[in-house]
């Protein structure tokens, strides 16, 4: 059979046939690329990067395989502990009395995402708020319009079954005040914390809270990684190895300045940013220590009352376990821990995800047959978690993090009940997202 012959062939064949064709001869040619050539195998890495640090981590073998993904996660969490490493000089914050403007914010915007930077000109404005009550976390625009404050971005992770956890189910350590609100270790271990001193000095690195203590620590959470350590940057090579998401970070200038930064991801207008672009950014505006905190569908910028980021999560603001807000007046806020108490948090998920669970209902009432309103699958991927057992029915139960309360013993930490088929997120630690 001659090419003329055999083109006209194909041209007598149904649409369907042709499609199907096309179809097949894109998926070859792709997976060719992808899988047979130098510049594909970078598109697969970064593609699997990305992966890991959403909620979806498992799913990055498509690209490269378990056991390379598993690798990868591994580097991920070596980097972190060794940018953590190096103790700061505390000595090199030179603030001043703070005059004029406390806070502003500037539109930004790179190659392949949009966001907002907000300048905040005395460090001792800003404090860690947490939920006012237990058993869900609460939004950044609900703790702003709670507290009076200025503006506030979104703080530490929280294991986040799904991506549809209640936000209660915080990670590491949460200080406000001065006081130990929340721990899922001993006083003794030490963990990854991006808080502020006493005399307004931003601390990123790894910490026990008996080191917090010592230094005088007043505000923190717990994320990762640190990317600037007494000014100089971390990232040298490459872009981080994170892929591209929506990002927060902060920094400080020797001046005692703080610059939040918060990129919008995962949507059309904006893609999302790399750990090293958001790190140079903040090296361009003279930051001498600088961090990230909790990302993904997490990242927010509320000021003057208004979200003006715009989160990735599909239900918009996500209920958060803390927050970095700005006050005019910070020593009138008084933060209570929510966790006092508790010997179990539960951490949500989608069986009990209002907007989920609304979601599902109405896709019922348009598939009447479905027994199952919260289930409109049988697939595994899309069934509903179940409420882990001992869980409370006021949801006022632990689940997902080791806490220590500050008001408890040292040595009596909170246990966890995690359900096994569900990350331990935080758009973050060893972030997901």
């Amino acid at each position: 059979m001659n090419r003329s012959t055999l083109l006209r062939g194909i041209g007598n064949w149904s649409m369907f046939k042709r499609s199907l064709l096309l179809f097949t001869l894109a998926i070859f040619f792709s997976s060719s690329f992808l899988y047979f050539t130098a510049p594909g195998s970078k598109i697969r890495m970064f593609l699997a990067e990305t992966v890991i640090t959403t909620q979806h981590r498992d799913w990055a073998w498509i690209f490269v395989g378990s056991e390379k993904r598993d690798a990868m996660v591994a580097a991920m969490q070596r980097m972190s502990d060794d940018n953590a490493e190096e103790k700061q000089d505390l000595t090199a914050i030179t603030r001043k009395n703070h005059q004029g403007k406390l806070a502003e914010v500037v539109d930004i915007k790179g190659d392949n995402w949009v966001g907002k930077k907000m300048y905040v000109y005395d460090p001792h404005a800003i404090r860690v708020v947490v939920p006012h009550k237990q058993g869900e976390g609460e939004r950044i625009t609900s703790m702003v319009q709670r507290t009076g404050a200025i503006a506030g971005v979104n703080g530490g992770g929280f294991d986040d079954p799904e991506g549809l956890g209640n936000g209660f189910a915080a990670i590491g350590a949460i200080m406000s005040g001065g006081k130990l609100l929340f721990t899922d270790t001993g006083d003794d271990v030490g963990q990854h914390i991006v808080g502020f001193t006493k005399e307004g000095t931003l601390i990123i690195g790894k910490y026990s809270a008996n080191e917090l203590r010592k230094l005088g620590v007043t505000e923190a959470v717990s994320f990762y990684p640190r990317v600037i350590a007494n000014g100089n940057p971390l990232i040298t090579k490459g872009d981080g190895g994170w892929g591209r998401a929506p990002r927060t970070a902060i920094g400080q200038r020797a001046d005692g300045t703080v610059i939040f930064i918060v990129i919008d991801g995962r949507q059309s207008h904006s893609v999302g940013a790399t750990l090293r672009e958001v790190q140079d950014l903040l090296l361009e505006d003279g930051c001498i220590n600088a961090g990230f905190l909790d990302g993904g569908a997490s990242s927010e910028l509320v000021y003057k009352g208004e979200l003006i980021t715009k989160p990735s999560s599909r239900y918009g603001e996500r209920r958060l376990p803390s927050g970095f807000l700005v006050f005019d007046n910070p020593d009138s806020i008084k933060v209570d821990s929510v966790w006092d108490g508790l010997t179990h948090i539960d951490p949500g998920g989608s069986y009990d995800h209002p907007d989920y669970i609304k979601e599902q209902q109405e896709k019922a009432k348009k598939n009447p047959t479905n027994p199952n309103p919260t289930n409109p699958s049988p697939n595994k991927a899309n069934s509903p978690t179940k409420k882990p057992e001992g869980s409370d029915p006021s949801g006022n139960n632990t689940d997902s993090s080791n806490e220590t309360p500050a008001s408890s013993p040292p040595s009596k930490n909170v246990t966890p009940t995690k359900n096994p088929e569900t990350p331990t997120s935080t758009e973050t630690q060893a972030p997901t997202g």
